[in-house]
């Protein structure tokens, strides 16, 4: 089982993972992408504290994640929102939205206690080649 299953443990861009796991993990023709908060890949700091500054900062790491595979926002078939305040979700939803445009993967929105690192939002993906 383990030739079938790759892990790509640091990817160009993208914030090294800030624990025992990889950004991404392929498996057949499917890449599972772990959350990604708001690190800033150079600092290894939140981008910011407010929402609009910490979301873009995961759209943009999920996307050196993304194009570190090959891939590209239009292969993500699941994506998976955690926030840590349930208010901030149409601000979410708009930028996501932004990224996205007329390609829409399933979802879900999840309200968490809290985050790695105090951050206030969490993005996952599944993506297929």
């Amino acid at each position: 089982m383990s030739e079938k299953i790759r892990c790509f443990h640091e990817i160009s861009n993208a914030p090294k993972a800030v624990g025992p796991y990889s950004p991404a993990v392929k498996v057949g023709n499917m890449y599972f992408l772990s959350g990604q908060v708001g690190l800033n890949p150079e600092t290894s700091k939140l981008a910011g504290e407010d929402i609009t500054t910490q979301t873009n900062q995961v759209l943009t790491n999920l996307k050196a994640v993304l194009t570190g595979l090959g891939l590209n926002f239009h292969n993500v078939a699941k994506t998976t929102i955690f926030l840590t305040d349930m208010n901030h979700f149409q601000t979410v939803n708009g930028l996501y939205a932004s990224v996205f445009g007329d390609h829409k993967p399933a979802r879900s929105t999840i309200q968490v206690s809290a985050l790695p690192l105090g951050a206030i939002v969490e993005i996952e993906m599944i993506a297929v080649e």
